[in-house]
């Protein structure tokens, strides 16, 4: 793996720092007695679970898949019919656990990659290592062209 400099770990730090949703209220882990029910259900919402919001209009656009995007849908249902997952254990894994930060900021199948990554690493049918290496290998061969 290459090393970071100095510049790409302050760009990082910034970058994660501008990513953090901001905190209007300072916690403290508080004690069962100050978290109300609406503050219990603020705290228990999921990122995906958005009905009823206010948003502002998207624009809904009809969007031909990319390669990369074809790829990962035909790996991650792969991985299901090898038994590695099955569809709700995705679902929760993409929509629930990755939180709003990563569920907002990925795109659709870029949240398919990162939870297919996490779930091999997790039921160690890769390791981290592994991982990383391969990803390193990867770059590397795409920088080259």
């Amino acid at each position: 793996m290459s090393q970071s400099t100095r510049e790409q770990v302050m760009r990082h730090l910034e970058t994660v720092t501008y990513l953090q949703p901001a905190l209007h209220k300072p916690q403290q882990a508080p004690y069962p007695d100050e978290i109300d029910h609406a503050l219990y259900r603020a705290y228990t919402r999921s990122a995906h679970d958005v009905g009823g919001e206010a948003d502002v209009p998207i624009r809904w656009e009809e969007k031909q898949e990319e390669q990369w995007e074809l790829n990962t849908f035909a790996t991650c249902e792969c991985l299901a019919w090898r038994g590695v997952w099955n569809a709700e254990e995705r679902r929760r894994r993409q929509n629930v656990d990755l939180g709003q930060t990563q569920y907002l900021g990925l795109p659709y199948y870029g949240r398919w990659l990162l939870t297919a990554a996490r779930i091999l690493v997790d039921k160690q049918h890769v390791t981290l290592t592994e991982l990383v290496n391969k990803i390193d290998e990867v770059k590397g061969r795409y920088e080259q062209g």
